[in-house]
């Protein structure tokens, strides 16, 4: 008998804190209305008070999008989102300035990084040579983690960015 007490208090805890974190949910009913006017989307990064991801709207051509969290409204990108270029995956440093970005564009994948004050787009070469999969840039924007493929092996690559 004195087994089993721990064992149901264990086991309501459990069903406690399990019930806890389904209802501890929150939509947040403003951003998601902004996000659904956007399209479709995929690939979120979010940096303290910013959301980086890929939308299209009404079957149009995917492009990264930026939202300030804060305002609820996106944020341009000037010289980022190009006819040529098929946004891939995105990923957003915690203040907004950095995008790292794997795009495809002229039949080959590529890697670039964006800088919001410079509204510049920066190609990153990735040596030993590969194809780059997904980024995810840290909370400074200064180290960026890559997945990368070379010779049919996937691999991670942490660069650091100038």
């Amino acid at each position: 008998m004195s087994h089993r007490k721990p064992l149901l208090a264990g086991g309501l805890l459990l069903t406690l804190l399990l019930q806890g974190c389904q209802g501890g949910l929150r939509p947040l009913p403003n951003l998601n209305q902004q996000l659904a006017r956007l399209g479709s989307g995929q690939s979120p990064s979010l940096g303290s008070g910013w959301l980086a991801l890929i939308a299209s709207r009404d079957g149009g051509r995917p492009q990264v999008q930026l939202i300030d969290a804060q305002r609820q409204l996106p944020v341009p990108l000037p010289g980022l989102n190009r006819a040529d270029s098929l946004p891939i995956q995105v990923s957003v440093d915690a203040r907004g300035e950095h995008l790292a970005v794997v795009r495809q564009r002229d039949d080959r994948t590529e890697l670039v990084l964006y800088r919001r004050s410079l509204m510049a787009v920066q190609p990153l070469v990735i040596e030993p040579a590969g194809v780059p999969r997904q980024v995810s840039l840290s909370a400074d924007g200064r180290v960026l983690a890559v997945e990368v493929s070379r010779g049919g092996l996937w691999q991670i690559d942490l660069l650091e960015l100038p």
